[in-house]
This record gives C-alpha cells, structure tokens and sequence, in this order.
C-alpha cells in the first residue's frame, strides 16, 4: 500500500488502517494512519507500505538528522521481531504483550533507547522508573553499542528488607588512630567482630577501615584516641577525606546498610564500594556504589559492573544519594 512523506511525516491513507486494526502500526488521523520514523522505516524494509519517491535508503538519510533514528530503528525492528507490538512513548517506546495490541491489551514495558556512550542520569532515570511503577510498567533500558548490538537491562528501585539475622550488642570501646584507619586492642570474641566489623591483625587486634570507623563513631560505639587526646567524628571525617573524596557518600549508604541489619565489606575486589551480606551466608548477595543521585555515569560502566555482578552471581544496587535519603537502584539485564 502507498503512503506519502511530506518532509516531516509519513501518512497512509484509509488503505492502511488495517495496519493498526490488525497489528498496532501507527496512529489513527482521519481516515488514514500516521506512521512514526521508526514504524514507517520498519513498513518500508519489509516491503508492507510503499514511499512513491523514496526506498528505504533515501527515506531513512531524510531521517538522519535525528541522531537517535538508528538506535531507536534498530530496537524498535527487534522488539517488533520478537514478537510485540510496539508504540512511540511515553518515554521512547511502550512495548505490549505478545498477542495484544492498543485497544485490544495493556503495554507491559516503557522502554528508553540509549546507546554505549551516552551517560546514565540517575535523578533522570530514578522519576522514569517513578513514573513507570506508577503506571504499572516495567522500566527497561535498551541499549545499542557501536556494532549494532542491544543489550536489554530492568532497571528497579529496590526498597530494601530487613536482614534475617540479628547483629549482636556491640559493646564501648577505645580505638587507636594508625594513619587513616584504627586499631582496637580486642579478643577473637569481641561482639565487634561477631557483627562483621574489621580485619584481624593479630590475635590482640582488630583494625577498623575508616567507613566501619565513622559508623561506629556515629554511634558511640568508638572513642577514637589520637595520641594522647581523642579525636571527634569532624575532625576524623575531614581528615580520613584528604585522601578519599567519597567516603561522606560511602559512609550514607554504609549506615543504611547497617540500619536493615546487612553486613558491609569492601567490594574492592570487585570494583565497587561494598559487597554486601543480607544473613548468615558466607558469601556476599549485593555489590553496592554509592552515588550522588545527580551523578552522570557512562553507561560501558554500568554494563561493566552489571557483568561483573552477574559473573559472580551477585545483585548490582547503586545507592543514589540526596538529601532526603538514599534510592537503591537496580542494574539487571534481561531477555525480552
């Protein structure tokens, strides 16, 4: 069937209304149907609509001056491939469950195109998400990298339960300042180290990394000894951060953490902040970052970290954090 380009857009006439009756292409105008860039490319290459002046070729350079027309054609041709059917918005596209339609079904996924390098916006995408949850949405990111591959990922925003154990009382006691970490005179049963607090130096000592430190000073748990004088949380803050800009962050979601009753490692090992222990297992269920919740990461980092999670069977958070508390967001990818 023939539709017409006039520049701008493409429209069919009342020949095409069965594209939409039948398979939910386009949007009804009149008597006819009007077609997106992605929808109309998508006709064309399948030989389902004609373009009286154009091929596929020329229609799709007449589109190139959107710099998102391929990405956005190539995840709209799989999803279709694949068996949905698929609209433009809310946010690029929402994608309906196989065997329904508008009018005739609900869409099941809000998807957003991104490609490699653009930049993860958290405080962007945590109201997308909002907003989808809101509409009883899945959330999906569908990504598109330099050969031409996507890569689907679920992004949610996990509200974080309480811990099955109970960490034990922790009991008062003085800790020595050694460069940037702490030292605490303690026997292998301390309650310190029964709650997952420091690294055994020796059968007599115990010595505290600084995010454990500022926790248990929070706390009143640590008086920490500085020489002969103790040291407030201020001045041990201020100088524990001379050599680590994100330990205020890492300290936010580390006693968040601590507050659902989980046990926070260092994830270094894995290229993040913590690795985390939800109960008595003793292997670590999350790897955790911490973030400003108006930070720009690079999407080839967070594909980076999701593998890394993946490959060591671990769940990937991002503590998104802002001044009315922290958002965990969750990197998972999927198979549509």
């Amino acid at each position: 069937m023939k539709a017409t380009f006039d520049g701008s857009t493409i429209r069919t006439g009342r020949e095409g209304r069965p594209l939409y009756e039948q398979s939910g292409y386009g949007r009804p105008e009149g008597d006819g149907l009007r077609l997106s860039p992605q929808e109309a490319l998508y006709l064309l290459h399948r030989q389902k609509i004609e373009v009286p002046g154009y091929s596929f070729d020329t229609l799709f350079a007449e589109f190139s001056d959107q710099p998102t027309v391929m990405r956005s054609f190539l995840v709209y041709r799989d999803l279709r491939e694949r068996g949905y059917v698929v609209q433009t918005g809310p946010h690029d596209f929402r994608v309906f469950r196989r065997g329904e339609k508008p009018g005739k079904g609900e869409s099941l996924y809000l998807v957003r195109v991104l490609s490699e390098r653009d930049p993860i916006l958290f405080e962007r995408l945590i109201e997308e998400v909002i907003a989808s949850r809101n509409m009883r949405k899945q959330y999906i990111l569908a990504v598109v990298d330099d050969e031409q591959e996507l890569t689907y990922y679920e992004i949610k925003l996990q509200k974080l339960a309480d811990a099955s154990c109970t960490p034990p009382d922790l009991t008062p006691v003085d800790a020595m300042l050694t460069g940037k970490s702490a030292m605490v005179r303690t026997t292998a049963d301390s309650s310190l180290e029964k709650a997952g607090f420091g690294k055994r130096l020796d059968p007599e000592r115990l010595m505290l990394a600084p995010v454990e430190l500022l926790y248990l000073m929070d706390r009143g748990t640590i008086r920490l000894i500085r020489g002969d004088a103790g040291m407030s949380f201020a001045e041990y803050l201020a100088l524990a951060s001379e050599s680590d800009s994100e330990l205020t962050l890492k300290h936010t979601v580390y006693t968040e953490l601590r507050r659902h009753g989980f046990t926070p490692r260092t994830g270094y090992k894995f290229g993040h902040h913590f690795r985390v222990y939800c109960g008595t297992s003793v292997h670590s269920d999350l790897l955790v970052h911490a973030v400003e919740k108006e930070a720009a990461i690079p999407m080839s980092v967070i594909s980076r970290s999701v593998r890394m999670a993946h490959s060591v069977k671990k769940k990937m958070l991002f503590g998104a954090v802002h001044s009315s508390g922290i958002q965990f967001v969750e990197f998972a990818r999927i198979k549509l």
